[in-house]
């Protein structure tokens, strides 16, 4: 459901919502515009750089979308996830769950393009540029623009031991738990998994769904018997590797936009978690409303990154802005 062709007045209507949401759950010292002073341009520079990868890349999106994510739910949005191992530290770049996250290379050249501005050098931080460049990328891919506060720092620590991120086989009841325990809702929980709209996942993350599920030796009743017997085709065995790509919205993949909901709710969720959504009691009523014809996702999406982009955020005096992502200063 992109805004685009409904009128300027929604997309205004949205930025100003969007931005009051900002305004009362974000945290104390950030807020939008926060460069327009120290860095005029930033926001703008980093928006340019983005659409140049998009232009030639339309996959940007869900991979910026994951990078925060996993970022922000280690040690908070400070970009612990972008500093790279040394010899007497393994962070959490390489940790088994962070292994596939891309994206960086992005990041770095956005970093790259603010700092070469006049004045502006070692005066945007890392965390805002992953925030910026996620908010950017999901515009491009079909969602309106909206306001990104900023102000974030980039943190000086990073270890892999620390990351446990929710997976894609957990209950809806523990999902729900690890996003309270970030100060979220399960609201916000099944708003952000439509994130998967863009997504891909691999064989190896659902198979079992095919071919044995929960030890049954047949396929998971909860899924499409034509969407099983098409995924059997592109995993035709079980625990083999990573296994192929396969899009997690088999509607509008490319698109940011409400066609998960009407997945899963057709039973073409591919992931487990993503299929529970529309049959666990505590979220199907919300799964049945973001896929309704008054959807209110892209506008809850919206407010949902930015809360996201909320947590744990380093401010103040706190941190550092990093001269180079991926290296504490």
């Amino acid at each position: 459901m992109a805004v685009r062709g409904r009128g300027a007045g929604v997309r205004q209507l949205l930025l100003l919502m969007v931005s009051l949401m900002s305004i009362v759950h974000g945290s104390a010292a950030l807020k939008v515009g926060f460069y327009n002073t120290i860095c005029p341009k930033a926001e703008a520079t980093v928006k340019a750089v983005i659409q140049g990868r998009f232009n030639s890349d339309k996959t940007i999106t869900p991979a910026l979308l994951r990078l925060f994510f996993h970022d922000c739910f280690v040690r908070g949005c400070d970009a612990s996830l972008l500093i790279a191992s040394t010899r007497t530290n393994s962070a959490e770049k390489d940790a088994g769950a962070n292994l596939t996250v891309r994206g960086f290379d992005i990041i770095d050249a956005a970093k790259a393009a603010v700092d070469k501005l006049p004045g502006c050098k070692g005066k945007v931080s890392c965390a805002d540029i992953i925030a910026l460049a996620t908010r950017d990328s999901v515009a491009l891919a079909g969602g309106p623009a909206f306001a990104m506060p900023t102000g974030r720092r980039d943190g000086r620590v990073s270890k892999a031991s620390e990351v446990n991120l929710p997976g894609p086989t957990l209950s809806v009841a523990d999902a729900t738990r690890a996003f309270t325990a970030k100060g979220m809702s399960q609201a916000d929980m099944v708003t952000l998994l439509g994130a998967h709209t863009v997504g891909i996942t691999h064989c190896s993350f659902f198979d079992d769904r095919l071919w044995n599920f929960k030890g049954t030796g047949r396929a998971d009743p909860s899924m499409d018997v034509n969407l099983v017997n098409q995924l059997k085709k592109l995993c035709p065995k079980q625990g083999v590797g990573l296994g192929k790509a396969v899009n997690l919205d088999q509607g509008t993949p490319a698109q940011v936009d409400k066609s998960f909901f009407n997945q899963i709710l057709a039973k073409k969720g591919i992931l487990l978690l993503d299929q529970s959504l529309a049959t666990d009691r505590a979220t199907s009523g919300r799964a049945n409303l973001l896929a309704g014809p008054r959807s209110p996702f892209t506008a809850d999406f919206m407010a949902a990154l930015v809360r996201l982009g909320n947590v744990g955020v380093l401010e103040g005096t706190k941190g550092e802005i990093r001269n180079i992502c991926s290296r504490i200063n």
